[in-house]
């Protein structure tokens, strides 16, 4: 995961002015196997800046496929009662994702990943008959979701929320700033959100990779995602994000894609997504989910 965060976006911190009082700080933690920071200047930054990763901790027990979080237990037993709100949330924001890209969103995949990681790890790529069985355990219509429980419809299915978690993560956490009466943050987890603009003036400036220039960030989020950040094997070519049609990885000709909205969540489903499309179909993607818009395309 930490390739693909500094493959992507980098924020401008030095670009800060030096008149800012109090001074930025930036102050750092780690959710989802990444390095996450807040950009904030506040009297009391050490302590705001102590709950929201107190908070990221939280929903990390929630969405992590590494702990025993609430989507670990639910792809281990099929089917988890009395679901967390957050995960509720989230999964209703991957249905939309799903519902606007014609099901290229698809955190179904996890078997897929799941068979990818394994095969090449012991130095080979997935059989077709593999593929066709860990296919047959995808479908996200098998997904049944409410406020009593969430199910998977067949035995071996699984989630992964890998797609849409951080930018989720930086859109809880910018509410809960907000909702403590902080302007002008920067909350990256991986994927960046923006209350207001730099303290002392002006908006946040962020790098964009692949040499795809600079933008700036106010009151909004951006996301990226580039196929081959993450990588199954040792030469490179089998990059982590898998198209659910045919079991593969990405396909589609982008090094790098990055999105901007309201939503970082949303931004970050779309980019995954993206990465699965050509042009014409990314833009038809778009036209269903008009609060979002494409920042860049490499």
């Amino acid at each position: 995961m930490n390739r693909r965060r500094f493959l992507t976006i980098s924020a401008a911190f030095a670009a800060t002015p030096a008149f800012a009082r109090p001074p930025l700080r930036e102050i750092r933690g780690q959710a989802m196997g990444a390095r996450v920071s807040l950009l904030l200047a506040h009297p009391e930054a050490e302590a705001v800046a102590g709950r929201a990763l107190a908070e990221i901790a939280r929903l990390e027990a929630i969405f992590s496929l590494y702990r025993d979080s609430a989507l670990v237990r639910l792809n281990r037993d099929g089917v988890l009662g009395a679901p967390p709100f957050e995960l509720l949330d989230c999964l209703a924001l991957c249905s939309r994702v799903h519902e606007a890209t014609e099901g290229l969103f698809d955190p179904t995949v996890q078997p897929l990943w799941a068979l990818h990681a394994a095969t090449h790890s012991a130095g080979r790529p997935p059989s077709a008959a593999e593929l066709a069985a860990a296919r047959d355990l995808t479908g996200w219509r098998d997904v049944v979701l409410d406020e009593a429980a969430v199910q998977l419809g067949r035995p071996g299915m699984a989630l992964t929320l890998n797609g849409i978690a951080q930018g989720y993560i930086a859109d809880r956490i910018g509410d809960r700033l907000r909702a403590e009466g902080m302007t002008d943050v920067l909350v990256d987890t991986g994927e960046l959100r923006a209350l207001g603009g730099r303290p002392g003036g002006g908006d946040w400036p962020v790098t964009l990779a692949e040499g795809q220039g600079t933008l700036s960030l106010r009151d909004r989020a951006l996301a990226s995602s580039a196929p081959r950040g993450t990588v199954f094997d040792v030469e490179g070519k089998a990059g982590h994000i898998l198209d659910p049609r045919t079991g593969h990885p990405a396909e589609a000709p982008w090094r790098l894609v990055s999105v901007t909205g309201p939503s970082a969540a949303l931004a970050d489903a779309a980019s995954t997504a993206f990465c699965l499309m050509d042009r014409p179909q990314i833009e038809a993607a778009l036209a269903r989910m008009p609060e979002l818009r494409l920042a860049a395309l490499a």
